[in-house]
């Protein structure tokens, strides 16, 4: 019952969107229609599953590697928060830091569920929620976001098709001015401790 007590609406969405921006299943959708026209198909399934399991194993391990390697919560979501930060000026103004692997023969595992899905700005981004929200809304967050990238990957063509190259476009910077108010958040969050 202390666990329903737990459970917030407003965590919830502020954490979906967090993820949903940083995962930014639909500012991908240019490389992964790519990555289907190479494949032949992409396993929605099994891309899905194996990004899921990453992100799960990073949200319940990632704190004890952190100690292990002496790091705390707060510093690594202040670093998280500055990769967040400079992954939405990516988005915002359409210019790449970050060098995403081009190398489309290897399947579904690498480099759909790993790094386009579930890549180091998605784990970095689980970790440093969890220095500001709840684990409960966290694990529904990424829940959510799950379910919304299996629909994605499902529906590959019919999104391409629907938004078109200018739609895609307005997505991806709309999500990346959430995301960098979402950074700014956490780094003042925990800049206080």
């Amino acid at each position: 019952m202390d666990a329903l007590n737990n459970i917030m609406l407003s965590e919830i969405i502020t954490i979906s969107f967090t993820l949903f921006a940083v995962i930014d299943i639909l500012g991908s959708v240019p490389i992964l229609i790519s990555l289907k026209r190479n494949m032949g198909q992409i396993s929605s399934v099994q891309a899905t599953t194996v990004s899921g399991a990453l992100m799960l194993l990073f949200f319940f391990a990632g704190e004890q590697a952190l100690k292990f390697m002496g790091l705390d919560v707060s510093s690594f979501a202040i670093a998280g928060s500055i990769v967040i930060f400079i992954l939405a000026l990516e988005m915002i103004l359409g210019f790449d830091i970050f060098k995403a692997d081009k190398d489309t023969k290897t399947g579904n595992i690498v480099p759909i569920a790993f790094p386009i899905i579930a890549g180091s700005g998605t784990l970095t981004t689980i970790v440093s929620l969890k220095a500001a929200y709840h684990q409960y809304n966290i694990l529904i967050g990424i829940l959510i976001n799950l379910i919304i990238v299996f629909l994605c990957l499902r529906s590959i063509s019919f999104i391409e098709k629907l938004l078109g190259p200018n739609g895609i476009a307005v997505v991806r910077k709309f999500f990346g001015v959430i995301l960098l108010a979402i950074a700014v958040k956490i780094f003042k969050a925990n800049m206080s401790l």
